[in-house]
């Protein structure tokens, strides 16, 4: 099926909600008009259609190739590759002084979904590239930064993240490759890494790895883990390419999805290349400080993962809704004899609209944090800084988690509109299902967003975010209530949205409260509950954006716009609010049971 990129819907978030207009206020983003960035959007649109999205079904049906530690991409990859690169989109959002282009990480969220939903396999190697290039950025040496920025920005090397090993899965306290130093400041790595995204792969003259090591004085636990440069090719002086370095990749994994995307198993240290035996590495930062300079890239990564999700369930969405108004089955429920395509069937509807919803609230949340963080980056005043910086790493693993398993249930749903057409390889619609169902795994698992929700969003600053939050949900309530006084045809629409939301934000409340007052005595009950939290807060921050876009739809309707697109998105934020919103009494329930259920459960009842 061919892959459209949703621009009108794309363009009516930008504007409504995550605040372009503001974003591009800022210092630092002066020069990008409104004409400029519209020309970029359909640039990028016209790539990824033209380019990408004709490769996702090679890339699933062929996937990599693995022989003799050389790895093949699939037909067209390394081309359209080449493509992106020399389009310049590696470098959207970064620095300018780099080598970046310097656009908002707005726009850059709107390309990274974009990219996905045309292919997901292909996106991940730019999208790991875009963490290595923003940790180096942030803790490279200036020798680092010269050295290996400009080809990564370039889109001539990529890059990788090597944290996982055998024995050593989420639990990286238990990391035990090695470093060594030499007598001319570098290191000697060995060692093995598993699950490495494009750790091997055609597409790129080298591979710059970010890999995670102790030396041998490191004292114990995360504490004593240190972060590498290694490069595939060691790198000269001038920038050329040198000896292969003693990194090899010993297998490719065989995945459930994404299988254009090669996962490898890589070997440090093995006596292969010709740079001696031994990965040479180079000390990023101070030793013993790896994981942090390594959470600068992990959380990159994690927003990234999030935006997967809303890419996937928009090209689920698409393909179940061009199915359903194609198949022709069963006769009206009106009375009608003659058959009619299945979207006229109401359980039909329930399930597009259910996926029409939860994707676009999904969409809104994302590219919502993605303007704060553009804020938290680039206010003048520092304190208007802080305050969206909070707001934004608050953020993070809910867009992440929530955003990753809704994807799973939108292209589960995608599957189910198609009926047993959708259990069959050939209609396409369980890729979608098998490419979603890594998002809520890697990159974190949902447990540990919500580990993180809790930990260090919720407990560390006491509650300080929600409550900065719920006046801003009161006030579009109260602008919900507002419009329905003014308004005869959608008034109940509108009431229905505003009860809905309140509810939801008075959810939230108690489940903060709850989270406060139970840390101390029973952190078990606590963290039981800690993935239905993290759930609520999206399906209510979610219905948030939801509830102010049907302000802005409504508005727009009630000055007599004949736009379809505002009749349908009305529909959708009636239906998320109906339908979507109520899930948040279920979880808050079973938040705040966990103080009766705690007792009764145990590794050995399991």
């Amino acid at each position: 099926m061919t892959y459209r990129v949703p621009t009108q819907d794309i363009r009516f978030v930008l504007k409504e909600l995550a605040d372009l207009p503001g974003v591009l206020e800022l210092p630092g983003y002066e020069e990008f008009s409104p004409e400029l960035i519209d020309a970029i959007l359909d640039e990028n649109a016209r790539f990824v259609e033209q380019e990408v999205a004709p490769l996702n079904r090679v890339g699933d049906e062929q996937g990599a190739q693995w022989k003799d530690g050389q790895v093949t991409t699939a037909p067209g990859f390394k081309k359209a590759f080449d493509e992106f690169a020399k389009a310049g989109w590696q470098g959207l959002q970064h620095e300018p002084e780099l080598g970046g282009q310097g656009l908002p990480k707005l726009i850059g969220a709107v390309a990274g979904e974009n990219i996905n939903a045309a292919n997901l396999a292909f996106s991940l190697c730019p999208l790991l590239t875009d963490g290595v290039i923003e940790a180096l950025s942030l803790v490279g040496t200036l020798e680092q930064k010269e050295r290996f920025l400009p080809p990564l920005l370039e889109g001539r090397w990529t890059g990788t993240m090597n944290l996982t090993e055998p024995q050593a899965g989420s639990d990286l306290a238990q990391v035990a490759t090695r470093a060594v130093r030499q007598d001319d400041g570098s290191y000697r790595l060995s060692g093995q890494k598993i699950f490495i995204t494009y750790g091997e792969h055609d597409l790129a003259e080298n591979i710059v790895h970010l890999v995670l090591a102790r030396t041998p004085d490191a004292p114990p636990g995360v504490k004593g883990i240190s972060l590498f440069i290694v490069p595939k090719f060691l790198v000269k002086e001038d920038g050329s390419l040198g000896a292969r370095n003693d990194v090899w990749c010993a297998s490719l994994e065989h995945k459930l999805g994404i299988h254009g995307s090669p996962t490898a198993v890589l070997l440090y240290g093995s006596g292969k290349g010709d740079a001696g035996e031994g990965a040479v590495g180079y000390l990023v930062g101070e030793e013993n400080r790896g994981l942090q300079y390594m959470f600068i890239m992990m959380n990159a990564a994690r927003y990234a993962v999030g935006l997967q999700g809303v890419a996937v369930a928009e090209r689920a969405l698409q393909q179940a809704s061009a199915y359903a108004r194609e198949r022709v089955q069963g006769a009206p429920l009106n009375g009608g004899k003659q058959a009619v395509s299945i979207a006229h069937h109401p359980d039909v509807q329930r399930m597009l609209l259910q996926m029409r919803a939860l994707t676009e609230g999904a969409r809104a949340l994302a590219y919502f944090a993605a303007g704060i963080n553009d804020k938290a980056r680039c206010s003048a005043d520092e304190s208007v800084r802080r305050r969206h910086q909070a707001l934004y790493e608050f953020l993070v693993p809910v867009v992440k988690g929530f955003c990753t398993e809704m994807s799973v249930e939108v292209a589960s749903l995608g599957v189910q509109v198609h009926g047993g057409m959708g259990f069959i390889e050939e209609t396409g619609a369980a890729q979608h299902y098998r490419d979603a169902r890594i998002l809520p795994i890697y990159e974190g698992t949902t447990a540990i967003q919500a580990n993180d929700f809790i930990g260090r969003k919720v407990l560390r600053d006491a509650g300080t975010v929600v409550q900065t939050l719920s006046p801003q949900l009161e006030e579009t309530i109260a602008r919900l209530r507002e419009r329905a006084d003014q308004s005869e045809e959608h008034a109940s629409a509108l009431n229905l949205i505003a009860d809905r939301l309140e509810g939801g934000m008075q959810n939230v409340e108690l489940a903060a409260t709850f989270t406060l007052m139970n840390a101390q005595q029973n952190l078990p009950a606590v963290f039981l509950g800690s993935v239905p939290f993290l759930m609520l807060a999206g399906y209510v921050l979610a219905g948030w954006q939801m509830a102010r876009a049907a302000l802005a739809a409504e508005t727009a309707l009630a000055q007599d716009s004949q736009d379809v697109f505002l009749r349908r998105k009305l529909a959708t934020c009636v239906f998320y609010a109906s339908h979507i919103l109520p899930r948040g009494d279920a979880l808050a329930l079973s938040i705040s049971d966990g103080l009766e259920l705690s007792p009764y459960l145990s590794a050995d009842l399991l």
